[in-house]
């Protein structure tokens, strides 16, 4: 019951599982009607895949939920590698890139989400003075060289860009990455009738903060007498947002500096998120 669709016109891939004991993606292109590749992504069967809003970029993740990678399409190559941790396997469950493509959040069964930054060190731009802790990365870089590929490639792998940590563990949880009003968010929301709204930082990243925690005011029950079933819908309440709320690094907005009304998108660069 794993597969990815693209949404981008131009791109019209699907990805799927390629094996049922091995990580092995295959790449369905819609336009051909052909197999465009396979992948091979991870060593365990497939938990998690998604393509970025131009469908070419798909991240994916094993069922172990500790390595999560990101290909270029339609070849296929290896583009960026993230440790997602090490002490524990996981159960991911939410997989999804940010609408410029800048960034890439994880969510899994623990309490922290992982978002990562989909940069190499060559993209900060320019030589870095030199300073004790760079000699100290190339070295340290330089003796991965001698090192065992299993052991050097742990080392390579990058890690979490910016976390939150969420009061709650085991329940699952979808997040998106949006903009509102110009300002990147994170938002989680949870199987308990939650929904998190944290500012992200994209220069320095940390640890994200809680700007407000939104729960169900409003609950409609339909009653099928026949199926004896129900459907309940949530609606959460909206909060309007200060024109430069949170964007001093992530700083907590204080309650009277909430405007009134809804949240308001100011231009059509500025996406909700479609589904959470």
């Amino acid at each position: 019951g794993l597969c990815a669709l693209s949404i981008n016109h131009a791109n019209s891939f699907l990805a799927y599982p390629g094996s049922a004991t091995s990580g092995e993606i295959a790449l369905y292109d819609g336009n051909t009607l052909k197999t465009a590749c396979t992948i091979p992504a991870h060593d365990g069967p497939l938990a998690a895949l998604t393509f970025n809003s131009t469908g070419s970029k798909l991240a994916s993740a094993s069922e172990k939920g500790t390595v999560i990678r990101v290909f270029s399409i339609p070849g296929g190559q290896k583009l960026y590698e993230f440790r997602r941790g090490m002490k524990r396997y996981v159960n991911i469950g939410s997989l999804v890139f940010s609408m410029d493509s800048q960034f890439l959040c994880a969510s899994s069964n623990t309490e922290t989400v992982h978002i990562f930054k989909l940069e190499h060190l060559t993209d900060r731009g320019g030589e870095e003075p030199p300073t004790w802790s760079g000699y100290m990365g190339k070295m340290f870089q330089a003796a991965t060289n001698y090192l065992p590929a299993q052991v050097s490639g742990m080392m390579n792998q990058d890690r979490a860009f910016a976390t939150v940590r969420l009061n709650i563990s085991g329940q699952r949880n979808i997040c998106a990455l949006s903009t509102i009003q110009k300002l990147p968010r994170l938002l989680v929301t949870t199987s308990d009738g939650h929904l998190y709204i944290y500012n992200l930082d994209p220069q320095d990243g940390g640890e994200c903060v809680l700007i407000k925690k939104h729960s169900s005011v409003s609950t409609v029950c339909f009653q099928s007498p026949s199926i004896h079933s129900s459907v309940t819908l949530c609606i959460f309440p909206w909060t309007g947002y200060s024109e430069d709320g949170g964007a001093l690094r992530g700083e907590v907005i204080p309650e009277h500096e909430f405007a009134t009304g809804p949240v308001c998108l100011e231009d059509e660069n500025e996406f909700p998120p479609v589904s959470i």
